[in-house]
C-alpha cells in the first residue's frame, strides 16, 4: 500500500520530537541557532555554558569549571596565511574557550598532542576535552576543511513510502536561494521498534553488509557537492547553488552540511519511523572519508564507520609523508590536492609544511570521542597509506583511553580483497559495532587488529606519539 505524508512543522510534532530525541551525556542540548534535542538521558542535566552552547553535563546544574589561559604560543614564527575565524561558536565549559581558525607560530614534526591546549596548557578533565575539541574543530576547518555552514534560514521536508522503500524530500532555502534533495531509504521489513527504525547513512549507497533491523539511506553525496576532478568541480552542486560558488566549504564539509540537514529534518518527521538518536554513517574510499568528516563535526551521529578512507581519511598527513620518504607509493597531502576538491583551497598553503599543522587527522578521528568509531583498512592497496591509517588511530585511540572508553574505538586492517570489497571475515566485528550501539545489545566491542603489512615500512610509536595520556575525570 502506497501512502504519502505532508510533514508540517507544528508544535505537535515539536512536542514529538522532544519526547523521542533526547541529547547523550556530553552532547549539546541548547544554545543559538541549535535545532537538534533540548533535553537530556536520566542522570544528566542541560547546562548552559554560553549564549551558543548548552550541554548535557553528568548530575545536577554544578558551576563548570574555569577555562584554560588563552595565552599565546611561544617562539612565533610565519605561517601561510588563512582564515582568523570560523563559524564555531565557543563550545567548552565556559564562554571563554578559544576557539580559533589558526595557531601561529606552530611547527612540530611528531603527531600533535590531543591533550594540549592551543596555548600549551594541559587538557585534565572531560569538560576540558570539551573545549579542546571545539578547538581541534576550528582548526580542521580553518586550515583544511572550509567554513562548516549551520541550519539555513528555511528547511523542510515531506516523506512518502511504498513497501519498504521511503524518499525524504528536503528544501533548503537560504538568502533567496532554494535547494531540494530526496534520499532514498530502505526499511526493514516488519513492524517498526517504539522508538523508531535505526539508520546508517550510506555514502553514494555504502559498502558494508547491515543487519536486519537497521534502515539504510541512500546518500547521493557527489550531488551536493560534486567530485569530480580538482578543477572543474570546485564551488559545484546543490550545497553551492544555495551558498554560491565563493562559499569556503570544501566538498567534505559540504557533505557534512547535507548530512545534518536530513538528520534535522528526519528529526521533525515522526512519521518516517527513524531513531534519530541511533544514527550510523558510512563510506568508502574518498566516501569514507567523507563519513569520518561526517562523523567528526555531527554529533548526532550516533556511530562512524569510514572504510579504506585512507589518506585525508583514518590516516595523517604526517605518516603518510614518512611512508613515501621511506619509499612507499601513497597518497599525500601534495597529491591530494592535486586530484579532487575534497578540500579547502587554502590547504594548498600548507601541504609542503606539514610540520605547521597544528593538528593532524588522529585528531579528526578523536572528534567524534566518545561516541563510538570504528574503521577499516585494506593493506593490498599501499596507496590507501597502510602505515598512515594504523599509526593515525593509534594516536587517536589515546583519546578514547583517556576517557575511559577504548571499548568505543575498533581499527580492522588486513589484505586479500579488491577496494571497497568486503571481506567476510569482517563481518563479526562490525555486527558486534552495529548490535551494541544501533540495537542496544550487551555485546563487546573491543576490536582491534593490523595484518602488520606496511610495505617494509617500519612504524615506531614513541617516534610519532610523545604525549602521556591522561586519565580525563
Amino acid at each position: 500500500m502506497k501512502f504519502t505524508t505532508a510533514v508540517q512543522l507544528s508544535l505537535a510534532l515539536a512536542f514529538a520530537h522532544h519526547v523521542r530525541g533526547q541529547a547523550q551525556e556530553w552532547g549539546q542540548c541548547g544554545g543559538i541557532g541549535w535545532s537538534g534535542a533540548t533535553t537530556c538521558v536520566s542522570g544528566t542535566t542541560c547546562t548552559k555554558a554560553n549564549d551558543y552552547y548548552s550541554q548535557c553535563l553528568p548530575g545536577s546544574n554544578a558551576p563548570p569549571p574555569p577555562p584554560p589561559p588563552t595565552s599565546t604560543p611561544s617562539n612565533p614564527t610565519s605561517t601561510p596565511s588563512g582564515p582568523t575565524s570560523t563559524s564555531v561558536p565557543p563550545s567548552g565549559p565556559s564562554g571563554a574557550c578559544s576557539t580559533p581558525a589558526t595557531v601561529s607560530g606552530f611547527t612540530n614534526a611528531a603527531l600533535p598532542n590531543p591533550f594540549i591546549f592551543n596555548d600549551g596548557t594541559p587538557v585534565q578533565s572531560k569538560d576540558d576535552w570539551t573545549c579542546r575539541r571545539a578547538q581541534i574543530a576550528a582548526l580542521i576547518q580553518g586550515y583544511e576543511a572550509g567554513t562548516l555552514p549551520g541550519k539555513p534560514s528555511s528547511l523542510s521536508g515531506t516523506f512518502s513510502q511504498s513497501g519498504t522503500k521511503g524518499t525524504l524530500a528536503i528544501t533548503a532555502s537560504n538568502g533567496g536561494s532554494s535547494i531540494t534533495f530526496s534520499p532514498t531509504i530502505t526499511f526493514p521489513s516488519g513492524t517498526a521498534p517504539a522508538g523508531g527504525w535505526p539508520l546508517l547513512i550510506a555514502y553514494e549507497g555504502g559498502s558494508i553488509p547491515v543487519p536486519s533491523g537497521i534502515a539504510v539511506l541512500s546518500y547521493s553525496n557527489s550531488d551536493m557537492a560534486q567530485q569530480n576532478d580538482a578543477s572543474s568541480s570546485r564551488g559545484v552542486g546543490l550545497f553551492y547553488n544555495l551558498y554560491g560558488k565563493t562559499a569556503t566549504a570544501s566538498a567534505m564539509t559540504a557533505w557534512v552540511w547535507g548530512v545534518s540537514r536530513i538528520i534535522d529534518v528526519l528529526e521533525e518527521t515522526p512519521s518516517a519511523n527513524i531513531n534519530t538518536q541511533k544514527i550510523a554513517v558510512t563510506g568508502c574510499s574518498r566516501d569514507g572519508k567523507g563519513a569520518l568528516m561526517a562523523g567528526a563535526f555531527e554529533t548526532r551521529i550516533a556511530l562512524t564507520i569510514p572504510q579504506e578512507s585512507g589518506s585525508g581519511g583514518d590516516a595523517c598527513w604526517r605518516l603518510s609523508l614518512y611512508e613515501q620518504n621511506s619509499g612507499s607509493v601513497v597518497q599525500t597531502a601534495t597529491e591530494i590536492v592535486t586530484e579532487n576538491v575534497w578540500f579547502s583551497t587554502n590547504f594548498n598553503n600548507y601541504v609542503n609544511n606539514l610540520n605547521t599543522l597544528p593538528y593532524d587527522h588522529h585528531l579528526l578521528a578523536a572528534l567524534v570521542a566518545p561516541r563510538p568509531l570504528i574503521s577499516y583498512e585494506n593493506t593490498d592497496y599501499v596507496w590507501l597509506s597502510p602505515l598512515s591509517s594504523f599509526g593515525c588511530m593509534t594516536a587517536a585511540h589515546t583519546v578514547y583511553q583517556a576517557l575511559g572508553i577504548t571499548e568505543n574505538h575498533g581499527f580492522e586492517q588486513v589484505g586479500g580483497h579488491a577496494h571497497c570489497a568486503w571481506p567476510t571475515s569482517l563481518t563479526p566485528t562490525l555486527n558486534a559495532f552495529f548490535d551494541k550501539f544501533l540495537l542496544g545489545q550487551n555485546v563487546t566491542t573491543n576490536e582491534w587488529s593490523t595484518n602488520n603489512q606496511f610495505g617494509g615500512v617500519t612504524w615506531t610509536s614513541s617516534n610519532w606519539i610523545n604525549w602521556t595520556t591522561p586519565t580525563l575525570t
